[in-house]
């Protein structure tokens, strides 16, 4: 265990001991047996073929999670969820980790392992909630903190969350992060002093969000941050809604031989027409003079900037990303489609073009607690990596 779990566990305990010890035993027998427990389990097939040496990947693994959230006893609840992820019937030609040194396969970032995925005391009373422990943590649309959903093994957070909401349409969030719980399984796992505080108040137009994340590795002292505000909402009207998004950010790093700092921001509208929704957006993730990328290491990236995950990691030149996207129910599910081109932000002398690519999904829900899915991207290169073809087919089912 980390440095923060200890301090988690210690508080976490004396909250609880605090609280209880005037309750009679019965009521904490109640909480206990009262809860609720769930589950949630995707068996996904992933290809992976790319314009390179490496050989291409396939796996078929499945993500159990199941979990229990006690009832609520003078304010308190409790909740330890665990995850899963193996390899089924043997198919197992990828690479997990993008880091290894050797690589046979593809990458497929799903790691094979066992861990506590949540684990956090909750004390909730009328404005206030107070979670304490291994949690998930999302902000706004998930572009800076996010729980990468996608990939089998999510992205949690060791940490101290502090949310105030006087009124329905302003809350006020802060979180202290001692461990970010990545995607890798525990060899990923990063220890960290980060700082997180949003805000945001609803209108009747939109979500008006400010922000400001501030990152810092605990063994390396690498400094991450970013100050942002973001408006995002719809109308209504007979027949024809529209939608729309507007954020910008500011970002400088610190804690190295070189800082660095790069802007963002993204312009997104968008119609809804007899259940079709058309999008045109563009977003920038700017550069240093070609040497620093806007970065975004907590985001759901897998949501951003193409499904063939090219550009988790933004190119020093900086990104940007001009799209359309379709998307609408045909038949018994929904189909989107989405066409992205790249630029560089910053141009150098090799690097301006950055490709295109092309996103479909055709995704489906049965009965009360399944769902089913087939996923494919295609990435075109030209001055940045390499022809990326992807597909994914998935079922799952909850309880």
């Amino acid at each position: 265990m980390k440095h923060f779990n200890y301090s988690a566990l210690t508080v976490a305990v004396a909250l609880a001991c605090g609280s209880m010890q005037a309750m009679a035993a019965d009521s904490i027998t109640e909480a206990l047996t009262g809860g609720k427990a769930y589950g949630d389990f995707r068996l996904r097939y992933e290809s992976v073929e790319q314009d390179n040496a490496l050989e291409d990947a396939e796996a078929l693994t499945l993500r159990s999670r199941l979990g229990y959230v006690t009832d609520t006893i003078a304010g308190f609840s409790a909740t330890l969820e665990f995850e899963d992820s193996r390899v089924v019937a043997g198919m197992d030609e990828y690479e997990a980790y993008p880091t290894a040194p050797v690589k046979e396969y593809s990458v497929i970032a799903d790691p094979e392992t066992t861990e506590v995925d949540q684990a956090f005391l909750q004390y909730k009373a009328g404005m206030f909630t107070t979670k304490l422990g291994r949690q998930v943590l999302t902000f706004d649309n998930q572009r800076f903190i996010g729980h990468v959903g996608w990939r089998q093994d999510r992205q949690t957070f060791d940490a101290a969350t502090f949310t105030v909401a006087p009124t329905d349409s302003l809350s006020i969030t802060y979180s202290y992060l001692d461990q970010r719980n990545r995607i890798l399984a525990e060899d990923g796992d990063i220890n960290s002093e980060d700082h997180l505080l949003n805000a945001s108040f609803k209108t009747s137009l939109g979500t008006l969000s400010g922000y400001s994340y501030l990152l810092e590795t605990y063994d390396t002292g690498a400094e991450l941050d970013t100050y942002g505000v973001r408006f995002a909402g719809g109308t209504s009207g007979d027949g024809v809604n529209f939608v729309y998004e507007l954020e910008y950010a500011t970002q400088e790093t610190g804690g190295g031989a070189t800082d660095f700092d790069a802007d963002y921001y993204t312009v997104v509208g968008g119609v809804v027409i007899s259940g079709i929704t058309a999008k045109l957006g563009y977003e920038v993730l700017g550069s240093d003079d070609g040497d620093y990328g806007f970065s975004t290491p907590l985001a759901t990236g897998h949501a951003f900037n193409g499904w063939a995950d090219i550009f988790l990691g933004t190119p020093k030149e900086g990104l940007e990303d001009l799209y359309v996207s379709v998307g609408g129910k045909i038949g018994p599910g929904a189909l989107t489609v989405i066409y992205h081109e790249f630029t560089a932000n910053e141009a150098s002398a090799t690097v301006d073009d950055l490709g295109s690519e092309v996103d479909v999904v055709y995704g489906m829900k049965f009965g009360k607690n399944y769902n089913a899915g087939i996923k494919y991207a295609a990435y075109s290169a030209d001055d940045y990596a390499v022809d990326t073809d992807k597909i994914w087919l998935w079922v799952g089912a909850s309880f």
